[in-house]
């Protein structure tokens, strides 16, 4: 019986190979898709309560609740611990995919192989033998040259290439830009900021650092609402004036949904709207500016306050707008609805007080995010797209030995092989002209 000792993969080269697996990088960006549609399909970085009093009752799919969401982190999908593990798994088995396979294959491209005997360009699928004369190699090279062709010549044989950096350079190109999108992407979910806030026109909002100095500082000067032929919103424009001490110059921009505003490392965006404040005039009192609050149960987007008429603060009614431009409608305390009034029209009177809206003041919803990983982001979707436009590059080699009264051609390519095969022989026309056979 013979005898042998069996050897074993080591541990740490096996878990390299596994994580240098393309199918392993194909399924963990699946994973990241289905990530990606989650995080698109839920809303992200709300009150934990919004949850509970959206998906308690009715839950998502009809499977989750809120308790599931919150404990799946599904609520902050991008920042959570699970789906940074995804993209910083795929970021080590692109390197290690890249180190193994893409470097290597890149500097075997480049390598000058050298064929010195014809039997060896047998080998090769695309080849011609001519009838040639003792100048016909040096007349390739020329031609080649002339092509385009990279072309290194030796006694009696000459190798080509042409396309070989660019082509065998793009699926490289394409595994750094997204390394790089994931390092951005990681770097803006651990290291970025996000504020909502409501600022109304006039008022200011000063964006400080962590030494307590302000780093930038936001005022908006107006907000308008741009609405169609039945009042529907379509649009959301805030003009806002930037100003980031100590410098005493300012910046001006206007934003709107879609068309935000990036200054200082800060992007800003039109994110929602509502309404404010209402200004009032009971009888002949001084203009009082009140502040609305957000009334659920009569609609989305319904705002309103209880305002006093006795002096003693009983008998309140409920003003409530719905839209920037109005009309304000009047309840008692009962539900019941006593008239309407529009901005700057003439007064309602209730138990004795007329009262009178003279301005409505709407309030911009503004998103401000500080990504510090976008440039990274960017930078790598440059460099992904470049890598994809060099990877349908055709990578053609081509080597030619002159024999006795023959010359011997033969030639690969990475692309388009048969459209290769075709073209050479009109490629050593010049050369022969139609007299030659093909193998």
């Amino acid at each position: 019986m013979a005898s042998g000792t069996a050897q074993f993969p080591h541990p740490g080269r096996q878990l390299l190979a596994l994580l240098s697996d393309l199918r392993l990088a194909i399924g963990l960006l699946l994973l990241i898709a289905l990530a990606s549609g989650l995080g698109t399909a839920l809303p992200q970085n709300e009150p934990a309560r919004a949850y509970h009093d959206h998906y308690d009752s009715q839950p998502w799919l009809g499977l989750l609740r809120a308790d599931p969401i919150l404990a799946l982190q599904l609520d902050h999908v991008y920042s959570s611990g699970w789906f940074l593990t995804l993209l910083a798994l795929l970021a080590i088995s692109l390197t290690l995919c890249s180190i193994r396979r893409q470097w290597p294959a890149l500097q075997a491209g480049l390598e000058w192989v050298d064929y010195p005997h014809p039997h060896q360009l047998s080998q090769f699928s695309i080849g011609l033998t001519l009838k040639a004369g003792p100048q016909s190699l040096q007349d390739l090279g020329q031609l080649l040259e002339q092509r385009g062709w990279n072309v290194k010549q030796k006694t009696g044989r000459l190798a080509a290439r042409k396309g070989v950096v660019a082509g065998r350079s793009g699926p490289l190109l394409v595994h750094v830009g997204l390394i790089v999108i994931m390092t951005g992407a990681t770097w803006s979910a651990l290291g970025g900021q996000r504020l909502e806030r409501f600022l109304a026109p006039g008022r200011s909002l000063n964006l400080v650092d962590r030494q307590g100095q302000t780093h930038l500082s936001i005022q908006l000067q107006d907000f308008s609402v741009d609405r169609d032929a039945r009042g529907r919103a379509q649009q959301f424009h805030s003009q806002l004036r930037f100003s980031a001490p100590p410098m005493a110059s300012s910046r001006h921009v206007d934003i709107s949904v879609n068309h935000p505003a990036r200054i200082n490392g800060v992007t800003v965006y039109q994110a929602d709207w509502q309404v404010a404040a209402l200004t009032v005039q009971l009888g002949q009192s001084p203009q009082l500016q009140f502040p609305l609050q957000t009334l659920p149960s009569l609609g989305e987007q319904v705002w309103g306050l209880a305002l006093p008429t006795r002096p003693d603060g009983s008998q309140p009614v409920l003003l409530t707008i719905a839209s920037e431009q109005g009309p304000v409608a009047m309840y008692n305390r009962d539900g019941v609805k006593l008239g309407t009034l529009r901005v700057a029209g003439p007064p309602l009177e209730v138990n004795g007080v007329p009262i009178r809206i003279t301005q409505v003041l709407p309030a911009s919803g503004l998103l401000i995010k500080r990504d510090p990983g976008v440039p990274l982001v960017y930078s790598g979707f440059a460099l992904a797209l470049l890598g994809g436009g060099l990877s349908v590059l055709a990578s053609r080699k081509l080597w030619a030995i002159a024999t006795e009264g023959c010359l011997h051609v033969a030639g690969i390519s990475n692309r388009d092989v048969v459209g290769f095969g075709d073209a050479l022989p009109h490629l050593l026309e010049p050369l022969t002209g139609a007299d030659h056979g093909r193998r």
